[in-house]
Formats: C-alpha cells, sequence, structure tokens
C-alpha cells in the first residue's frame, strides 16, 4: 500500500516541487498576519476594558496593521528564502518584522494621542499581536519543513546518504543537499564522526554517528547505501584504509567538488550534479611530494624547453607543468600527428599567453633532430619520448632498442653539440634486475647517458647534466591497468588480472611529473633518481576496489579471471638493484640511486654494436647483445629464456 501511495502522481509532482514560489511565501505570511490580528483583536476586547472607543473600525485597523506589515516584510526579506530549510537568521528577521509592525503602529497611536486626542489603534492588541503573530509564522515554517521532510522521507525518489565529515565543508554539503531537495538524487539523513566521542548529538536536525564498527548496520538498518565524503575530509582520512569498510559492504563513496570551485553566483544544482563516486587514485597510498617551486622556477623560466614525447601521457604533463612557469618558449616534439594536435588545442584554451611550438619528428631521425636543435636551440631538454609496453617490445625487440636506445642517444649526443644545460631522461622501475625486453632497453639508455656524463665531466666541469628518473606505475597512462579494467567494467566482465600475487607501485600522472621537475634542480649530473613510491599495490586489490566502485560486487556481479603473467613480466617491481644502494637528498621522498658504472668506451662500443644488430632484424641477437651490456637481465616467461641457459 506504502509503495502505491508512493508511486501516485500526487506524491511524485510535491517531491519534485522545488520550492515555493515568493509572492506565495508573502501571501500565506498575509494571511497567518491576519488572523493573527484577528485573535488579538478578540482576545484584547474581551480581557480588557476601554476608557475610548478607536477612532476607526476593527476592519480598518486590521487592513492598515497589515499593509504596515507587509511594508516590514519587504523590509526584512522575510519570504526569500526556502521556506523547508529556514535557518535561525529566518527567525529573527520574522521577529524583527512582527516587532517592527507593533512599534510602528505604537507610534502612530502617540502621534495621534497627542494630536488629535485619540488612538486609532489599541495598544494591547498591538503588543498581543507580536507574540501571536510571530507564533503563526514560526509554525508555519516549521510545519512547512516537517512535512516536506516527511513526504520525501517516505515517498521521495532521493537515495538517502550519510555525509563523512562534522566539520564546515561537510556541513556545507549537506546543506546544499537538503536546500535543493528534488533537484538533487541524494538527501542527508546523518553525519558520520570520527572523532573518538560523541561531541554533538545532532547537526542541522540531522543525527551524529561515530565511525566504528557498527556504522555499516546503522547504515543498513536506515537503508543507507551511499556516503559523501568532502573533498578536506579526503586529505585527512587515510582513504587507503578508512574507507575500506564501506567498500568492503558495498556502500558506494561519493564526492563533491572542492568548496573553493563552488560558484555563489551560479546555481548550485551544478555542483549537485558534480557528486560522483571517488576514482580508485583516491583510494591508493602513495607519498605526497612537495617541491621547490623557486627552485623550479630558476631553471625554467625565460629558457627554451624541449620535451619529447610531448603528447603522451607523462610528456603532456611535463608540458603543463613547464608552461606553469613561464618558459620563453616549449618545444612539443612527437611523432603521433592526432595527439599532438589534441595537445596543442587544449594548450590554446589553457595557457594563451605562453609560447609553445610543436614539432612533428621522431626521436630515431638524428637529421631531423639536428633541425630542431639548430633551428630552437633548447637549454632544457626533457625526454620522454619511448615505447614502454611490456609484451609488445618482448615481440618486437628490435624497435625497443630503436626507439629508446637509439632515439636517448641521438637526443644525448645532440644536447652535448648544441650546449644544453640539463637533460633530464625519464627511465622505469623495469630497468632494475631487467626481465624484459623493454626494462633492459631503458637500463641501456642509463647506462649510456650516465657514461656519457661521466666522461664530459672528466673534460668539462661546465657539461651538459645529465639526470635520470626512475618511475614506478603511472595511473591513468596510455595503455595501463586502471582504464583497461575501467573498460572491462563497463563491459559487464570479466576483469583479467595476470596474477593472484602480482603487485606494482603506483603514483598519478601530476606526482610523476612534478618529480622530473625537481629531478631537472637537485642533479649535478649522472644521477639516477628515485622515488619513494610508499606501500606496493595488489592488483587484484586493485581490481576488486575498482568493481566495488562502480557500484558492483566482485566474484559475483563481475568476475576475475587470472590469466597468467605475460612474456616478460614478474609478479613484483624493484626500485633498486640489489647491488645499489641510495644517497638522501634535500627532498625526503626523493633519493639518489648509486648504481653500477660503465666506462663510456666500452658502453659506446657495446651500444653501437646493439644498435647496428637492431637494424638487422634478428631479435635473438639482439636480445643476446642486449643481454651482454646488462648482465643482470634475465628473462621471464620468455622465448629468449634460452639465452640465459647459454
Amino acid at each position: 500500500m506504502t509503495k502505491s501511495i508512493s508511486k501516485s502522481d500526487i506524491f511524485s509532482h510535491f517531491s519534485n516541487l522545488s520550492y515555493l514560489p515568493r509572492w506565495g511565501v508573502l501571501l500565506f505570511d498575509i494571511v497567518l498576519c491576519i488572523m493573527a490580528y484577528a485573535i488579538s483583536i478578540a482576545i484584547g476586547s474581551r480581557l480588557f476594558t476601554y476608557t475610548g472607543d478607536s477612532l476607526i473600525s476593527f476592519g480598518t485597523q486590521a487592513a492598515a496593521q497589515i499593509a504596515v506589515q507587509i511594508v516590514c516584510f519587504w523590509i526584512f526579506h522575510t519570504y526569500s528564502g526556502i521556506i523547508r530549510y529556514s535557518t535561525f537568521l529566518d527567525i529573527i528577521k520574522v521577529l524583527l518584522s512582527v516587532v517592527s509592525t507593533s512599534i510602528i503602529l505604537v507610534i502612530v497611536n502617540l502621534v495621534c494621542d497627542w494630536h488629535i486626542d485619540g488612538k486609532p489603534f489599541l495598544n494591547t492588541v498591538l503588543l498581543i499581536y507580536i507574540p501571536m503573530a510571530f507564533i503563526f509564522l514560526v509554525c508555519f515554517r516549521i510545519g512547512v519543513k516537517t512535512i516536506y521532510d516527511s513526504v520525501m522521507l517516505n515517498f521521495g525518489n532521493s537515495k538517502k546518504v550519510f555525509v563523512y565529515g562534522t566539520k564546515s565543508a561537510g556541513q556545507a554539503i549537506a546543506k546544499m543537499l537538503r536546500s535543493y531537495g528534488a533537484a538533487s538524487q541524494y538527501r542527508p539523513i546523518g553525519f558520520i564522526s570520527d572523532g573518538k566521542s560523541m561531541q554533538v548529538m545532532s547537526i542541522q536536525g540531522l543525527p551524529v554517528y561515530l565511525m566504528n564498527e557498527k556504522i555499516i548496520s546503522i547504515m543498513k538498518r536506515k537503508g543507507v547505501e551511499d556516503v559523501i565524503v568532502s573533498p578536506i575530509k579526503m586529505k585527512e582520512i587515510n582513504p587507503a584504509q578508512d574507507l575500506q569498510i564501506f567498500l568492503k559492504n558495498d556502500i558506494h563513496i561519493l564526492t563533491t567538488p572542492a568548496m573553493s570551485e563552488w560558484d555563489q553566483d551560479k546555481d548550485a544544482e551544478m555542483h549537485i550534479g558534480r557528486i560522483e563516486t571517488i576514482h580508485i587514485e583516491d583510494l591508493l597510498e602513495r607519498p605526497t611530494i612537495d617541491i621547490n617551486t623557486e627552485n623550479v622556477s630558476a631553471i625554467i623560466h625565460n629558457k627554451v624547453v624541449l620535451i619529447t614525447g610531448a603528447a603522451g601521457s607523462i610528456g603532456s604533463e611535463i608540458v603543463r607543468q613547464v608552461l606553469a612557469f613561464h618558459p620563453t618558449a616549449a618545444i612539443l616534439l612527437e611523432q603521433a600527428e592526432s595527439p599532438l594536435h589534441d595537445l596543442r588545442m587544449d594548450l590554446r584554451k589553457q595557457f594563451p599567453d605562453e609560447t609553445f611550438i610543436p614539432v612533428i619528428a621522431d626521436v630515431r631521425n638524428r637529421d631531423k633532430l639536428q633541425q630542431v636543435f639548430e633551428e630552437y636551440h633548447p637549454d632544457i631538454v626533457f625526454h620522454a619520448a619511448a615505447y614502454k609496453h611490456v609484451p609488445l617490445m618482448e615481440e618486437f625487440p628490435n624497435e625497443a632498442v630503436q626507439a629508446n636506445v637509439l632515439g636517448t642517444k641521438n637526443m644525448a649526443d645532440l644536447s652535448v653539440q648544441y650546449g644544453v644545460q640539463r637533460f633530464v631522461m625519464i627511465s622505469t622501475d623495469k630497468a632494475v634486475n631487467p626481465t624484459n625486453v623493454m626494462g633492459a632497453s631503458k637500463r641501456i639508455a642509463e647506462i649510456y647517458v650516465q657514461s656519457l656524463f661521466k666522461k664530459l665531466q672528466s673534460q668539462n666541469p661546465d657539461c651538459t647534466k645529465f639526470i635520470t628518473t626512475r618511475f614506478g606505475n603511472v595511473l591513468g597512462s596510455n595503455g595501463s591497468v586502471i582504464p583497461y579494467f575501467k573498460k572491462q567494467i563497463a563491459d559487464g566482465g570479466p576483469v583479467t588480472v595476470t596474477h593472484p600475487d602480482i603487485i606494482r607501485f603506483f603514483m598519478t600522472i601530476p606526482e610523476a611529473c612534478t618529480l622530473v621537475l625537481e629531478a631537472a634542480t637537485l642533479g649535478d649530473g649522472g644521477e639516477i633518481f628515485v622515488f619513494d613510491m610508499g606501500h606496493p599495490v595488489k592488483i587484484v586489490d586493485l581490481a576488486r576496489n575498482m568493481i566495488r566502485l562502480a557500484g558492483y560486487r566482485p566474484d559475483i556481479d563481475i568476475p576475475i579471471t587470472f590469466t597468467g603473467l605475460r612474456p616478460g613480466e614478474k609478479l613484483y617491481e624493484e626500485v633498486l638493484n640489489q647491488k645499489e644502494t641510495t644517497l638522501p637528498t634535500s627532498n625526503n621522498k626523493i633519493m639518489i640511486a648509486r648504481v653500477r658504472e660503465t666506462e663510456y668506451e666500452l658502453a659506446n662500443k657495446q651500444i653501437q654494436e646493439l644498435i647496428e644488430l637492431s637494424g638487422h632484424g634478428n631479435s635473438m641477437k639482439t636480445v643476446a647483445q642486449m643481454k651482454a651490456i646488462v648482465p643482470e637481465f634475465r628473462s621471464k616467461n620468455s622465448i629468449y629464456e634460452q639465452l640465459d641457459q647459454k
């Protein structure tokens, strides 16, 4: 019966009514004031005996009183607020408007009594009117609020939610949602506090519950399947731990835009529409990187900066962060036409006053690169161009060498030739004890730039400074696991994981690029910087959390299947070689890796041979040469394991 009533047109229209129009509120208030004045006259005339008659009739008194009351309503704007969400300030406005009306009429009485020896109004009636009208007007507001909340609670279509956090941000979210009622699909019915004790029992008339083991049973008993966490609260807690209780119990975790983004001049419904499920990145525990922006500005401001792989995931973010420091020009070198075009369109909107120059070129083409260096003479080079996908590079090792080794060698040699001040190369944690061609190719690139710097430094201390930064897996980058999982979940599953025990370190794209800029300032040349990336994440746990965030149950609604390790893939990535040690830097999240060094003459000879072999197309000979350069390179789940046996 209740369900059928809730679906009726009457309550559907009522729940969709946003708010009473101002004229409607004013009309109700006028009617209530007429009633209050009539009752005041009835009470006053029966309880008191007057020595004289009023100068005007009771009807005329009521008309004059209402006219003055309307003026006071207009002065104090008592009808402009949303009735169902009246605040203490609204009550004060009502009281002031009623008291002001009676005071004005009492003054009229005094003036008339002074000049014509008579009063148009009865003072006693005016005094009785104050509490009577105030009670009527306040009860009207409380009644509307109570009825609306009751109807929405029982018949509305909005989802019940708890707001996690009782401070200003949480209260602002609840206020926004309640103010717009049916305009929002969420209706707060309580707050969650993570304090050790209950400091307040209710906020905005909503109960406050402690964040403990009972919170899930309370939410289920009240039919709450969603919790909203403000961006400020997300920074105060450890999402990886503190929000797991909701995920494991199929509670949807939502968040809103930061309060700084709320434009009070715009319709707040826009912000209601931007309430969305938190991103998986928010649930990964990662250390925060703080950089010295003054140092970064010193090396970038008014300099020509060249970024290779500029339209890639890492390269495009480096471009944006570089442009924020106002270089003379940013040269965007990229071999993929469409992504470079899209990047240019975005940058024109985001940085209309900065100079950036797209250049289509391939780092494997030395002649084209030389033209670029000759024309622009860059001061700083960020080398992000590379092939990165492990399974593909295992199938095409010659291409991995051409792009990652030859491309780096071309860029490094030209940087020296044209007097580049700093050359920052982006490497990977897969270069440590590599088990695949991609990781080995990046390790060989590291060896070349490091040995080249050692040779140059011995001849000229003011030579180009070569700096390397090793990254873990980057969240959301092209071809990374998170976009892949999202697509599988959207398709209904299954979500495929290679191995139940596989783990990885993660960082976001902005974090990774922040590290690049910091490394550019910290490096004196020849260093390999590594990042304190926090705790590793099991990929299967990542998959389960992503399924839950999408509103499904892992292994029930969306199955997870294990496909086996791919060629060249290992269970865990290492940040440092076992023989390597680290040295601290001024940034406690960044360390310098002490790696095995190679003399330039030997490294150059071996790498040149490798490049020539890769050009001939014999994959087995190419990989064999890679293993000669990097003795710790041991293939996993790959046809090249036979080379290790030899």
